[in-house]
């Protein structure tokens, strides 16, 4: 995180005592990135952290792989995955379906109704789009609520748990290393610069301690090992409450961003999709498409043009709007378009004649672009189209 936070009580001092108003005193947790070379919070707990009485096997979600060889152009309708009467009964944690992995990053979905078991993802930080719904996020730190256009970002190691107040549709990127805001939109010094398409307050934290007493309090862990992805999971037994913090302070912590904040940047012709970019993590970045005016050359082409990632595989999650490069492919809300290294990719056949002239575009969608390729998850494989690498083929034979 950029900037520091202070929630409930603390000593004036760090690696001090605190005791409570019986003269019990509070056990210092410190949580940091790195190897004590990065950012960090210090939690003051009731319980001790680390009481656990029982640990077992707790047996992951399908998270097995299919290579995209013969290399394509991958369309996957999403909806397509829940039965909404059904995901009525599923959680956000348990419930999620893989679509897309490789050894940086994990893009799961979900549709769920459910309060989650208690959850910690061990082996990075979560950032979650939420599609659509409102609940909140029950952490360590304190509770999170979110709303439809936020991104949820929970920090490695964060204990957690997700309640929502209707069906929710979350869209889950799930990284082996940390989430945080561009290199180039901050200072030296971690503030978050002019030219930055947000600022410091639109990101939104736990404000106050959010203690629960309880013994016996299984806690599910996702952490590193041998298993698909390199990711297994464990059931955790904790003898008291996790959620037993008074207070903290630190810049670690979960927070919430919503779309809503985002300020596009636009440009006399079209700007290249590192302008929309909102994360970074290990070999993968997060950019989001919003309503916004487009070029004013008087010969601008407002459509993207055709372009090859050399480097990395696309993915483009479509939220809402219509997306103008993608008529006549079939891709509507709820899509996800995967575009490989090694593949030109761009408007359909027509699509940049039937876009001068424009103005505006309304549209809203989630962009993972990734360093190494991506392989389907049984999500994935479960709706893939494949129909989508041959559209543009087809549509020239039409006419």
């Amino acid at each position: 995180m950029v900037y520091y936070r202070k929630v409930g009580d603390v000593p004036r001092q760090r690696h001090t005592q605190l005791r409570d108003e019986g003269g019990a005193l509070r056990y210092e947790e410190l949580m940091g990135e790195e190897g004590f070379s990065s950012d960090s919070s210090l939690l003051y707990h009731r319980g001790v952290p680390h009481a656990i009485s029982a640990s077992e096997v707790w047996d992951l979600p399908d998270l097995a792989t299919t290579a995209n060889h013969p290399i394509r152009l991958v369309h996957l309708r999403l909806h397509e995955l829940f039965d909404e009467a059904e995901a009525k009964a599923l959680d956000p944690v348990t419930g999620r379906r893989l679509v897309l992995g490789n050894g940086d990053v994990r893009i799961s979905y979900v549709v769920a109704g459910e309060t989650s078991p208690y959850y910690r993802n061990a082996v990075g930080d979560e950032c979650v789009f939420v599609e659509a719904g409102t609940g909140v996020v029950e952490t360590v730190f304190g509770v999170v609520p979110y709303r439809p256009g936020d991104y949820v970002v929970i920090p490695r190691a964060t204990t957690h748990r997700w309640v929502p107040a209707e069906l929710s549709r979350l869209y889950a990127i799930e990284s082996n290393s940390h989430v945080a805001p561009p290199k180039r939109y901050l200072s030296r010094y971690g503030q978050l610069l002019e030219h930055a398409p947000y600022c410091e307050r639109d990101l939104h934290g736990p404000d106050e301690p959010f203690v629960v007493d309880g013994t016996d309090v299984e806690v599910l862990v996702k952490h590193r090992g041998s298993g698909p992805s390199g990711v297994v999971g464990t059931r955790l037994t904790y003898a008291t409450h996790p959620f037993d913090v008074v207070g903290w302070d630190g810049c670690l912590y979960p927070y919430t961003f919503n779309i809503e904040d985002y300020m596009p940047i636009t440009g006399k012709v079209h700007q290249p999709p590192p302008v929309h970019q909102v994360f970074e993590g290990h070999n993968f970045v997060v950019c989001n498409f919003l309503p916004r005016k487009v070029d004013y050359h008087p010969l601008s082409i407002p459509v993207p043009y055709y372009h090859s990632n050399v480097d990395s595989d696309e993915v483009m999650f479509y939220v809402a709007g219509d997306y103008e490069a993608r008529k006549g492919t079939g891709i509507g809300v709820g899509s996800i378009s995967l575009h490989p290294g090694g593949i030109a990719h761009g408007p359909q056949p027509g699509a940049v004649e039937a876009s001068l002239g424009a103005q505006e575009f309304d549209e809203v969608a989630v962009m993972v672009d990734t360093f190494r390729p991506l392989e389907l998850g049984e999500g994935g494989t479960a709706t893939d189209d494949h129909a989508y690498g041959t559209a543009a083929a087809r549509a020239l034979g039409s006419d």
